[in-house]
């Protein structure tokens, strides 16, 4: 690596190998080659570990493999990990489910900004568009080609407009969108410095606005949210949420409300324990 790290890419998964297999390649088509790469891996079997060493076997970027054992849903505590295993100042958040477009980490890093974090979205496929993405597909960049994903069968709405190519568009729906700017784990970036003052993710939180909840504090603590879901673009393949639980997102819900209620800048079971 001769280049000067300037951004952490860091990609949470958990036992989607074939998923994670073709977001890693779109990885290794960006732009700009000023990166690494942090798996948080939050307990995924040998065939996630065997996808990583294979890709950095073919890549030139720094890939760094961050494990914890299989203990159910933790992906907060492999996320403060993965921030410490982190080497740059700035870090991009994403999953193991989300192919990013070839001008996604050049676009983080253009438009980020002192005391804010960059508020991206994500256009989501369907079960059949998903089941056709390849390596091919991807390095020709037709699965972010609307008129592509038409002809393969996805429905014809206006979040089509968040793979507009034009600066002059996406800032313009930027400006207008209705969507808040708030810290959604599929794509948001922030300086390592302002995610660690608020001491990280809550290792309380379970599935269900626990990203959110990170993003709060920080605003809480001074640090403003811009909106850039029309700009920096990746795709979501689809997949079933079954670690999905009512019971654990009232849990997740009440920690929110008191964080919103009480202006909280910081949590005690974050990356630092007392």
């Amino acid at each position: 690596m001769s280049q000067e790290l300037k951004a952490s890419v860091i990609i949470s998964t958990y036992n989607q190998p074939k998923w994670l297999k073709l977001v890693l390649y779109s990885y290794h088509l960006q732009s700009v080659k000023c990166f690494e790469i942090i798996i948080a891996d939050d307990g995924s079997d040998e065939n996630t570990k065997t996808v990583v060493e294979d890709f950095k076997s073919k890549t030139d970027l720094k890939v760094v493999h961050v494990w914890q054992e299989d203990d159910g849903f933790r992906k907060t505590e492999i996320l403060n990990k993965a921030i410490l295993a982190s080497d740059s100042r700035y870090l991009i958040f994403t999953d193991g489910d989300c192919i990013a477009r070839q001008d996604f980490v050049e676009t983080h890093l253009k438009l980020q900004k002192p005391s804010c974090a960059l508020s991206g979205g994500y256009f989501k496929l369907t079960e059949e568009v998903s089941g056709l993405i390849d390596n091919h597909v991807i390095k020709n960049q037709k699965c972010f080609d609307v008129d592509w994903l038409l002809e393969n069968g996805q429905p014809k709405t206006f979040k089509l407009n968040k793979l507009t190519t034009s600066d002059f568009k996406s800032r313009f729906l930027n400006t207008i969108t209705p969507t808040k700017a708030t810290f959604d784990g599929m794509n948001v970036s922030c300086y390592k410095s302002d995610i660690i003052a608020v001491n990280g993710f809550d290792e309380r939180m379970k599935y269900g606005g626990e990203d959110r909840e990170v993003g709060e504090r920080m605003m809480n603590n001074g640090v403003k949210f811009l909106q850039i879901r029309y700009s920096a673009i990746c795709l979501h393949l689809y997949h079933d949420r079954p670690y999905k639980n009512e019971q654990v997102l009232l849990e997740n819900k009440s920690i929110r409300k008191e964080t919103k209620k009480a202006k909280s800048k910081f949590t005690e079971f974050g990356i630092r324990k007392n």
